[in-house]
C-alpha cells in the first residue's frame, strides 16, 4: 500500500532519528509526544544534524528548509488520524506500549499499519492489543537512526504479507538495509547483543578489567568501533536492563540474568549518556 504520511510516537533519540529519515525521503511526517517540551527538543535536534548536514556539504539548503517543512509536531494521538503508517518509539515498557497501541487502534484509519520499534518485547503480545493484529509489526532501527544501515522487521503470528511487503518497502526507501527477524525476544540484534553487554558489566562487577580495558579489548581484539560499556552508556542502561528483563522472562535461561551492577547503575539513575552518568561520565 501507498504511504503518504508517516507517523512517530516518541520524539526522543530513536523517535526523531526516525521522523528525520522518514521526511529526507519525501515523506509528510508527524511526530508526537506527551509533552511540547519534548516534541520541540526533537525538533531541534533533527534541525541541529541537518543544519551539520549543510555545513559538511551532505545536502543543501535548501533540502534541508524542504525536509524541515515535511515535519508537523503533535502533542495530540488524535492527529495520527491522518497517518498511513505509525511507528511507536517510546519507553522500552510494556504497559506504555500496549496502551499506546490500543489508542492508535482507535485513532487510526483501518488501513494504517502500525509498527513498533520496540528493541526485544514480542510483536504478537504488542499486536493482541489491537483488533488489527495483521496490519502490527517490529519495525527496530538502530542507533542513532540517520547513520545505521540495518532496520530489522519482524513479524507477529498474524502480520500479512502486505504488512511485511509495505514494511520492508519502506525499510528501503529510507536508504536502510532490512533483515527479518522472527518473533521470538530480543529478535536477532539484542538476543546476541545484550548478553555480550550484560557479561562486559560482570566483567566490571567481578573486577577482571577496568572500564577503558574492557572497552579496548573489544575494540582492537574484535575490531568494535566502540566498546560494549560505552555503547550501554550510548544506548541507556534502563533500556539495556530492561531488554535484559525481557530475555531473561522470555527463556527463563540463567544465561540472561541481568547483571546486578546494571541494575545497581538504573535504581541510581545512572542511565548512561542521557543522565550525564552511567560507567562513564559526560559533561
Amino acid at each position: 500500500m501507498p504511504v503518504k504520511t508517516f507517523g512517530v510516537i516518541g520524539a526522543g533519540q530513536m523517535g526523531n532519528g526516525i521522523a528525520q529519515v522518514a521526511a529526507t525521503s519525501g515523506l509528510n511526517v508527524i511526530i508526537n509526544d506527551i509533552a511540547e517540551e519534548f516534541v520541540a527538543r526533537g525538533h531541534s535536534h533533527i534541525t541541529k544534524i541537518l543544519s551539520r548536514n549543510v555545513e559538511k556539504e551532505k545536502i543543501t539548503t535548501e533540502e534541508k528548509e524542504a525536509i524541515l517543512g515535511r515535519i508537523n509536531t503533535s502533542i495530540d494521538l488524535e492527529e495520527m488520524a491522518t497517518a498511513d503508517f505509525v511507528v511507536e518509539a517510546a519507553i522500552e515498557k510494556e504497559e506504555i506500549k500496549f496502551q499506546i497501541f490500543k489508542d492508535l487502534d482507535r485513532i487510526c484509519v483501518p488501513d494504517a499499519i502500525l509498527a513498533t520499534n520496540t528493541s526485544s518485547i514480542p510483536i504478537g503480545r504488542i499486536a493482541a492489543q489491537t483488533g488489527r493484529p495483521d496490519k502490527v509489526i517490529g519495525m527496530h532501527f538502530m542507533n542513532p537512526v540517520p547513520v545505521m544501515a540495518l532496520v530489522e522487521v519482524i513479524r507477529g503470528l498474524a502480520t500479512s504479507d502486505d504488512t511485511f511487503q509495505t514494511t520492508w518497502g519502506l525499510a528501503l526507501k529510507f536508504g536502510k538495509t532490512p533483515a527479518e527477524a522472527n518473533d521470538y525476544p530480543g529478535f536477532i540484534a539484542n538476543r546476541i547483543l545484550m548478553p555480550m553487554i550484560n557479561e562486559a558489566v560482570y566483567c566490571v562487577y567481578h573486577g577482571v578489567g577496568s572500564l577503558e580495558d574492557i572497552d579496548t579489548v573489544m575494540k582492537l581484539g574484535m575490531n568494535h568501533p566502540m566498546g560494549p560499556l560505552a555503547l550501554a552508556d550510548l544506548i541507556g542502561l534502563d533500556t539495556c536492563l530492561a531488554i535484559m528483563e525481557t530475555l531473561y522472562e522470555g527463556f527463563k535461561d540463567s544465561k540472561y540474568r541481568p547483571c546486578p551492577l546494571l541494575r545497581k547503575y538504573v535504581e541510581a539513575g545512572w542511565l548512561g549518556r542521557k543522565t550525564k552518568h552511567g560507567f562513564y561520565t559526560y559533561e
